[in-house]
């Protein structure tokens, strides 16, 4: 007897042989994304490699493929985001910049400052000519008209569409579920950058037995179709100390930390191949000497 196998359930099953994991994403076979702040380096926790806003050599060595900066929250000046700027375009990994929108000012004027800023500092340090990838991080009491608001201006400044990265809560999803048709529109133009540290997430009611994935976060705001990158480790802070914290269950395996990296770091995976990665980045990207 010859047993024939349905082509779906043969894809799923090679899939969780190569370790392909939640969206065909795994740490070893995914590009991998780091994102810092003036918060990073954080303290060292163990022996291995270090880094600094001068030197990130080791984040390369290590498989980095990007390196995402935060340039501003709200109107405060991000001091390391220059330096972390051109260390990793000295490095050759990909540069991306992103600001924290806060509620204490309006959307318009944030993304005007953040394009100004990664210009005026992109000229100033002599970045190599790549582009750079915008991002628009959103305070958790974020509304659908302050997200739509920052995306349009930064489209309206320079032509690209920014990633959408969310500091999750149970507020913010019901908000954004209940978005007008037009308002989804225009953010599903912007690729979701998910944050899911672990089993219990970040700031969110738990399934009762369940671990949640990704998909499953997505679907909770009800814009997205599909996520592009995934902040699979974070640092929560305890006691005055950065405590990593990362998604690894039976389904979907990482570790405590970035290769050999002494310090916790925020750590992505991008939902795609190397070249995927470089599509997206040109996509989404400044070309800031233009």
């Amino acid at each position: 007897m010859v047993l024939r196998i349905p082509a779906a359930l043969l894809a799923a099953i090679l899939l969780c042989q190569c370790g392909g994991g939640f969206g065909g994403t795994s740490v070893s076979e995914s590009p991998a994304v780091l994102n810092v702040s003036g918060w990073d380096p954080k303290e060292v926790q163990r022996g291995g490699d270090r880094y600094s806003q001068h030197d990130l050599s080791a984040l390369a060595r290590n498989g980095s493929r990007g390196l995402i900066a935060r340039s501003a929250k709200g109107p405060l000046l991000d001091d390391k985001f220059a330096d972390f700027l051109k260390s990793a375009d000295r490095t050759g990994m990909r540069v991306g910049a992103y600001h924290f929108v806060t509620m204490d000012q309006s959307p318009e004027l944030q993304a005007r400052n953040f394009v100004a800023r990664v210009r005026s500092v992109a000229r100033a340090r002599g970045i190599s000519r790549r582009p750079i990838l915008l991002v628009g991080d959103f305070d958790t009491k974020s509304t659908p008209d302050r997200l739509v608001r920052f995306i349009e201006t930064v489209e309206s400044l320079t032509g690209v569409t920014p990633v959408t990265y969310l500091e999750n809560s149970a507020g913010l999803r019901s908000s954004l579920r209940n978005a007008s048709p037009a308002q989804k529109r225009v953010m599903r133009r912007s690729p979701y950058w998910i944050a899911l540290y672990g089993p219990e997430g970040t700031e969110r009611p738990m399934r009762f037995g369940e671990d949640l994935t990704p998909d499953g976060l997505m679907e909770q705001y009800g814009v997205w179709n599909h996520w592009v990158m995934w902040q699979y480790g974070g640092v929560l802070w305890q006691n005055g100390r950065s405590n990593a914290k990362h998604y690894s269950t039976a389904s979907w395996r990482s570790p405590r930390y970035f290769g050999r990296m002494a310090h916790p770091m925020e750590r992505n995976v991008f939902r795609g191949s190397e070249g995927e990665l470089q599509r997206f980045w040109d996509r989404h990207g400044l070309r800031w000497w233009e």
